[in-house]
């Protein structure tokens, strides 16, 4: 007997939908059939999707700074698990020596063993040394990204173009991705007297443009692997896939983000303009609509959900408000009302394979772990702020086609109709 029967339902398999029942047992896929067998717990999911349980590559929880996000480890996951995702990547504070990454790991992993749902982390470093240290040292942690930015010179957080190259190049060898925050250092202006109006200004999509086809140029040269973090503006994506199409999501691969694609800059000369503001921030219809367009290139979509109150954004310049916003629990509905089925791959296996989640996460077939999302396309859901520890949503009172149903953590329910259950995640790269 299985422990759980999915019946009825449409089940996303390999690229498409297949009318058939999904069998978990001891938290896996153990069969996937047309027929009906007992089942300790059988859920009917007819006229339902049942879809892998989502992996949000890119979540800010718990992070700190002048003013420390307010979603955490529970909250954000809560939030998460009410979107359908089963699996999310955090990262750990920014080291610039080997000697840092114990205390970066640990102190993290201690920071989500409240998650309820599962987590990894990716590496971070900022204006490192001894790279070959900080690489060999990764290994004995299972990690499987390093990110870098390539600005932030002002926080002493940006990496130089010697060890940028020195990354991809050791990336080249296969062992780990580089993540990149990518924008142009010296166009980034931090003018102290800015206001929320002035954020395109501060960081014009030029800045996001030049520094992806620098850093490309560089991927060329090395042969290394990298991994673009929000890609904000239709721009720079109609020029990379223009200049480098060889690179474009087998050696570059291009992420971006739910409101890229569905808010424009034209929300900062908005009287609530101050809680929109993130970096990249967003861009001019024309830019959004050319990102829309060309959905094709995006490989993975994450949320880089960084949650505030309206509170810790009410001030009066950029230079004291913290940038981010919250988007887990409402990425998927977003996402899937502009492009139904064919966002689900950039939101499930695609960021599995590249963070080394993959045989056992990002898919349903037999052996995978039964991460699954029961969504419900017959109803039309107006959003609202939702589960997270955030009092808004910059997707305030949108329409969307469906609404997340139940989500599925190996085998057990995290969210059952509705209802939030809990569930116990855990650091899924271990060391074997």
């Amino acid at each position: 007997m299985y422990d759980l029967a999915i019946i009825n339902g449409k089940t996303y398999i390999n690229g498409m939908f297949e009318n058939t029942n999904a069998y978990v047992l001891n938290g896996k896929i153990a069969a996937i059939d047309n027929k009906i067998y007992p089942a300790v717990k059988t859920y009917d999911a007819t006229n339902k999707l049942v879809i892998p349980g989502l992996i949000d590559p890119h979540v800010h929880f718990a992070l700190g700074g002048k003013v420390k996000s307010v979603d955490d480890f529970e909250t954000g996951s809560k939030s998460a698990a009410y979107g359908g995702i089963t699996t999310f990547i955090d990262f750990l504070d920014p080291i610039s020596k080997s000697e840092d990454l114990n205390d970066a790991f640990n102190s993290r992993k201690e920071l989500a063993s409240n998650s309820c749902i599962d987590y990894s982390f990716h590496l971070t470093v900022m204006n490192p040394k001894e790279v070959n240290k900080i690489v060999d040292k990764m290994k004995l942690y299972n990690l499987k990204s390093i990110k870098l930015f390539t600005t932030y010179s002002d926080s002493g957080r940006r990496t130089y173009d010697p060890e940028i190259k020195e990354l991809l190049e050791y990336s080249s060898l296969g062992d780990y991705i580089v993540m990149a925050h990518i924008e142009k250092d010296d166009l980034i202006n931090l003018n102290a007297d800015f206001r929320v109006a002035d954020l395109p200004i501060s960081r014009p999509s030029v800045a996001e443009t030049k520094e992806a086809l620098h850093i490309a140029k560089l991927v060329k040269e090395t042969k290394g692997k990298c991994y673009m973090v929000h890609l904000s503006s239709g721009e720079t994506l109609k020029q990379l896939t223009e200049q480098y199409s060889e690179l474009i999501n087998t050696s570059f691969l291009v992420e971006s983000c739910p409101h890229y694609f569905a808010l424009t800059n034209d929300k900062y000369s908005q009287e609530d303009g101050k809680l929109f503001t993130m970096a990249p921030p967003l861009r001019s219809e024309s830019e959004s609509e050319l990102l829309k367009n060309n959905f094709k290139y995006i490989y993975s979509i994450g949320t880089d959900h960084c949650s505030f109150t309206k509170e810790n954004k009410n001030n009066k310049y950029l230079k004291d408000m913290p940038m981010g916003i919250g988007s887990v629990e409402h990425s998927f509905d977003i996402m899937y009302k502009l492009y139904g089925e064919s966002c689900i791959d950039a939101m499930t296996i695609n960021p599995a394979i590249t963070f080394g989640l993959y045989p056992a996460k990002g898919h349903i077939n037999i052996g995978a772990d039964a991460d699954l999302m029961i969504y419900d396309t017959n109803i039309q859901t107006i959003i609202e702020p939702g589960h997270s520890a955030s009092d808004y949503t910059v997707y305030d009172g949108m329409v969307v086609n469906g609404k997340v149903e139940s989500t599925i953590s190996r085998g057990k329910f995290v969210v059952e109709k509705g209802e939030f259950l809990g569930g116990s995640g855990k650091f899924v790269l271990e060391s074997k």
